[in-house]
């Protein structure tokens, strides 16, 4: 088995899915091409069938991409099928993702319909989209809630259809990591096809698990994730792709590669925040604004001493220019002695003394000081 994981982002289609956050079709082709620099495999370019101003951008993409390859979703329906082939009729690498619900619970009360239709409903599916391109992905809807023999059944029968790619979402964010783990792994042990495709995984952030659910699905057998830049989505969101990125820079251990290069992570998230309009929470890990902060006195000095005690990459690694060393009432000497040799002054220790005592002070009253209050502090 490879130990390629293809990185599928979906920040144009599940992404532009938060209220209010639409984009245009030219936004959307900044967007893609910023995608490709960063160095993603698949760009999952919309839902053609939803609009037509989705089927315009998802047809400008596939005309402008020329590396990754350019997706259009689709229901298990035929309009739908016919839209997504004629919107990535110019792209190089075409790919149509067509899907239905597999849990029960969407069964009965989504489509009113029985395990036994899905399954037929499935199968024509990717054998439709299969008359039009060679790459067809099958999502299995909630699939972190399906009945785990009958989600062996529908695995295996879209690969036999046909299916390059099944994609297995937790679409409501519900599973545990173990049991992901547990899932992805019966699959592989009992879908006697299975390598025939690669497996995919879509994972929502409802319980704050995307990023760890994603990374178990590809310990038990995954080599695709689907990805959105900061996470954003529907409700709470999707797996962060810049987490995910950085797990597997981070863990050589695990031995997986992806095609990203990491210094465009930061780049890319500030563009995806200042077109959708959505600020990047500052605690968010990789590219928030305290990713690469520290403010405790006890971290800063060691961070002073040596990055490495208190952080894992450098900044500069995803496109941070550097670390910040924040000043609040919770600083240090060694840090206010730093940012005061950054201005150019030196002093000795009783003189610092002085100077951390009115700081401390000043700090208090002002939560956090700034070059020029430093100046000022010194006179």
């Amino acid at each position: 088995m490879s130990n390629r994981i293809q990185i599928f982002d979906t920040t144009l289609r599940d992404g532009e899915q938060v209220p209010g956050c639409q984009l245009n079709t030219e936004e959307k082709l900044q967007v893609a091409e910023q995608l490709e620099l960063l160095g993603v495999d698949i760009i999952e370019a919309g839902f053609p069938i939803s609009s037509p101003g989705d089927f315009r951008s998802v047809e400008e993409i596939a005309k402008l991409v020329k590396n990754a390859t350019v997706c259009g979703l689709t229901r298990a329906k035929k309009e739908d099928i016919d839209a997504a082939a004629a919107a990535l009729k110019h792209a190089k690498r075409p790919r149509i993702h067509t899907g239905i619900g597999s849990s029960d619970v969407h069964i009965k009360h989504k489509f009113n319909s029985t395990r036994e239709q899905i399954l037929e409903k499935g199968v024509w599916a990717v054998k439709y989209a299969k008359s039009f391109v060679e790459d067809v992905e099958f999502f299995a809807e909630d699939a972190g809630r399906a009945d785990i023999q009958f989600l062996a059944q529908l695995t295996e029968a879209v690969i036999n259809a046909g299916a390059t790619v099944v994609n297995l979402p937790d679409t409501t964010g519900y599973l545990l990591p173990h049991q992901m783990h547990q899932r992805i792994s019966y699959l592989f042990e009992n879908v006697p096809n299975i390598h025939k495709a690669i497996i995919s995984m879509h994972n929502h952030n409802d319980l704050g698990l995307a990023t760890a659910n994603t990374i178990a699905g590809i310990q038990a057998g995954a080599r695709q994730v689907e990805v959105t830049i900061n996470g954003i989505g529907e409700r709470a969101g999707n797996t962060s792709l810049e987490e995910v990125a950085m797990i597997l820079n981070v863990h050589k251990d695990l031995n997986m590669t992806t095609g990203i290069n990491p210094q465009y992570l930061y780049p890319t998230s500030q563009l995806v925040s200042n077109l959708m309009g959505i600020n990047v929470q500052p605690n968010k890990a990789v590219v928030g604004a305290n990713a690469f902060a520290h403010s405790s006195g006890i971290h800063q000095d060691g961070f002073l001493k040596h990055a490495e005690n208190y952080e894992i990459m450098r900044p500069e690694d995803v496109g941070v220019n550097s670390s910040d060393i924040i000043l609040t009432s919770r600083s240090g000497r060694a840090a206010l002695r730093h940012r005061l040799q950054l201005l150019g002054f030196q002093f000795e220790k009783p003189d610092l003394d002085k100077i951390y005592t009115r700081f401390l002070l000043m700090a208090d009253e002002r939560k956090r000081l700034e070059d020029a209050d430093l100046l000022e502090l010194v006179g």
